[in-house]
């Protein structure tokens, strides 16, 4: 039992340990139960404190819960009273509300009346004023009048009253034919007076007259132009006068102002007299004559509109429209109505129309040069892209392109550049045939450059595209028949045309015109396809892919290469010819250096030598410098291999006949091209690099083989190893090019070992 109170013990010491922490004794055991006693006694009163209190708490809240539901109730019920009240109240008052709407109905339509009757009455004594004014020849008068009728008319554009604005329209233009009726005549007459409309030389100069006329004669000016104005109405009535044309209006439709209207009108009368109807004036063959006309009037007129007529618009509010560009405007569609008419018949008569085309080009030019007409105002280029005038001018422009290279492919001196005896004046050394083709596709770009659509301009691209080919075709048949003599003039020449044409087209592929062309293509290829994908309205030109003319390039350029192959083997082809004797040379048998006071060039090698001088001369007087750089670059890769694989490696050589060729090589071969380069021997790598390999001591050449042939055919060398490197040694005695299996081969081609013995094939 002992032991079991003490197990016991031992237990609550440990659980008390593991609750309570570690106690030394059990002694304070007691105090810690009363004061646990004490605190269950606190909680338990508490308990029982708030037992006691929550059912009051709840017995609180469901009476207020109880009394607010009473209280809904109430409002309810008063919510029911009132709309009872007032359903009540707007039932009864639904008859006097129905009288009060008729009766307001009725005076709304009373005022309406009134109203009516008011603009009746307005427009009548307007129009008393106004026909007052004009009896007592107060003109002034007459145009406020009209202005302010105008500006009442204008309001009552909105007005759903048709008849009203029937009967306003009607008054407005009935006094603005008599208003305008007087104010014209005497416009017309103080014009006539100053001098108008100048026809002569210096007659832009208004009249020498006493002062005091002249001056009242300019007041006389100023006052009419500002009353004509103020009686300035739209073509359509409807339509709010401003004083700036609407955004996206037809420049060619815009109305002019009366004013200028009036002093085009002598203009149009002497036009119409002399380039209509039967007068000897109106000739087809002569459209000079009115156009000139036309540019005559602007230059004789353009100083009285900048000094007299611009400065009464700036001060009338209307600055921002420019007497000579309107006036210009106006004489322009007397040119465009009269082109227009005279198609008809030009069209029939191919010189005919080609003359005007061409009258009409030089002068839209001259016309925006010289007097410097705004490239974004209409002119008369619009009349030659009708459909039918247009694809007419497509036809010609065929014609005659392909006459013109009929005859320059015919002529005696098509070959021949007219400046071959001027140096440094044609580094193309371009035949007349290629220069006058190009200048004729020149000629056409600047025809079609200035129409207006986009369109129009692709379509003569296309037919530009189309004649470049054919004169691509006609070259290559010429070629071909002068292909048994690649050296002749004829057939450098036109390689020298080829050369040129794609140089003329890659800088025309990188000019404005021709970007803006591909754009539009582009555009048009998108729309053909039906893609949604939206274009910006300023065209990108920097991300544009490739040129209009970049498949025309290919071709020929293909041309091109196929011709320098054909130069290029031939000279080679005649050099193997003259090569035998060289290769055939007894290499192993040659003396040393030794032997000779100095070293000659071999007997064997001056044929091909001299062959590669004479021939390399040729070419480079006959092609262009950018085509013989090609040709004497291609030759010497030629000629590189073939001494490498045709001489080198089929020989053997001792110490002589290994310097005997590198001297051949280095003081004879590599000068004939050290005309064209500072560094010949650089196109010569193959051979040079074999030289060096062959003109090695026997003791560096005996231990290179070793090395060689111990990388390539015994143990692997480790790459961490540079200094056993074979490239690395090989790099270090001047090759760089020759792969060590070439360099091995070339030394096996030694015949001056130190032992006497040939090396190893």
């Amino acid at each position: 039992m002992a032991e079991d109170g003490q197990d016991f013990r031992g237990f609550v010491q440990e659980f008390i340990d593991s609750e309570f922490g570690h106690i030394k004794s059990l002694h304070n055991v007691e105090s810690i139960l009363r004061k646990v006693e004490e605190d269950k006694k606190g909680l338990e009163d508490q308990l029982s404190t708030v037992s006691s209190e929550v059912p009051k708490k709840i017995e609180g809240a469901v009476q207020d819960a109880k009394n607010s539901v009473h209280h809904i109730k109430d409002i309810t019920q008063q919510q029911t009273q009132i709309t009872d009240d007032i359903t009540r109240h707007l039932t009864q008052t639904q008859p006097i509300k129905e009288d009060l709407a008729q009766f307001t109905t009725q005076v709304e339509e009373a005022e309406r009346y009134v109203q009516y009757i008011r603009w009746l009455t307005f427009f009548e004594e307007t129009s008393n004023d106004i026909q007052q004014s004009v009896l007592v020849n107060s003109l002034g008068g007459a145009v406020n009048f009209f202005a302010e009728m105008f500006d009442i008319c204008e309001v009552l554009q909105k007005s759903r009253c048709e008849k009203l604005v029937q009967f306003s329209n009607s008054t407005i233009l009935f006094w603005h034919r008599i208003l305008k009726d007087k104010l014209s005549s005497e416009f017309e007459e103080v014009v006539k007076q100053l001098g108008w409309p100048f026809l002569g030389v210096a007659t832009h100069i208004p009249p020498r007259v006493p002062r005091p006329t002249h001056l009242e004669l300019t007041f006389r000016l100023e006052t009419l132009f500002e009353q004509l104005l103020k009686i300035q109405i739209p073509d359509t009535l409807g339509k709010r006068r401003s004083s700036q044309p609407s955004p996206g209006s037809d420049e060619a439709d815009r109305p002019f102002l009366l004013p200028l209207q009036l002093l085009l009108k002598p203009l149009r009368k002497r036009f119409k007299f002399h380039f209509t109807g039967s007068k000897q004036t109106n000739a087809l063959d002569k459209p000079e004559w009115y156009l000139t006309q036309i540019l005559g009037w602007i230059r004789d007129h353009t100083d009285f509109l900048d000094h007299h007529i611009q400065p009464l618009l700036n001060r009338a509010g209307y600055p921002h429209v420019e007497a000579k560009l309107e006036f210009t405007r106006g004489l322009l569609m007397l040119v465009a109505d009269k082109l227009a008419q005279d198609m008809e018949s030009l069209l029939y008569d191919e010189h005919l129309f080609s003359h005007t085309v061409d009258e009409v080009l030089l002068f839209d030019r001259e016309l925006r040069g010289s007097y410097s007409y705004p490239a974004s105002q209409p002119g008369v280029l619009h009349v030659l892209t009708v459909q039918d005038t247009f694809h007419r001018w497509i036809t010609v422009e065929r014609k005659f392109a392909v006459e013109k290279m009929d005859l320059l492919f015919s002529s005696e001196t098509a070959w021949t550049s007219q400046y071959g005896d001027i140096e440094d004046v044609d580094d193309m050394k371009t035949g007349e045939c290629a220069e006058g083709f190009m200048t004729l596709m020149l000629a056409l770009t600047d025809r079609y450059k200035p129409l207006p659509s986009a369109a129009n301009k692709l379509e003569f691209l296309d037919l530009q595209l189309e004649l470049l080919d054919d004169f691509r075709i006609r070259l290559t048949q010429v070629m071909k028949s002068e292909a048994q003599d690649p050296l002749g003039s004829t057939f450098l020449s036109i390689l020298n045309a080829v050369n040129y044409v794609i140089s003329v087209l890659r800088e025309w592929s990188e000019t404005v015109f021709f970007l803006q062309l591909q754009y539009s293509r582009a555009e048009q290829y998108r729309v053909r396809a039906g893609s949604d994908l939206p274009l910006p309205q300023d065209p990108d030109l920097s991300s544009l892919q490739g040129a209009v003319f970049d498949e025309l390039i290919t071709l020929f350029q293909l041309l091109r290469t196929d011709m320098l192959s054909v130069v290029s083997n031939l000279v080679f082809t005649e050099m193997k010819a003259r090569s035998k004797d060289y290769k055939d040379e007894k290499w192993l048998g040659l003396p040393s250096d030794k032997e000779y006071i100095s070293r000659a060039v071999s007997a064997s090698a001056c044929p091909l030598l001299l062959l590669l001088k004479d021939r390399l001369h040729l070419l480079q007087l006959q092609l262009a410098p950018s085509l013989f750089c090609q040709v004497w670059q291609r030759l010497a890769d030629i000629i590189n291999l073939y001494i490498m694989e045709e001489i080198i490696l089929t020989n053997h050589f001792n110490e002589g006949g290994a310097a005997q060729l590198q001297f051949d090589m280095t003081r004879n071969l590599y000068p004939l091209f050290g005309e064209y380069t500072p560094r010949p021997d650089n196109y010569f790598k193959d051979v040079k690099e074999a030289c060096v390999l062959l003109n090695l001591k026997p003791g560096s050449a005996m231990l290179l083989q070793e090395m060689l042939n111990k990388a390539l055919h015994g143990s692997k060398i480790d790459p961490n190893t540079e200094k056993e490197s074979p490239e690395k040694v090989l790099m270090d005695m001047g090759v760089f090019k020759l792969s060590a299996q070439q360099a091995e081969k070339v030394l096996n081609l030694r015949a001056n070992w130190a032992t006497g013995k040939k090396g190893r094939t």
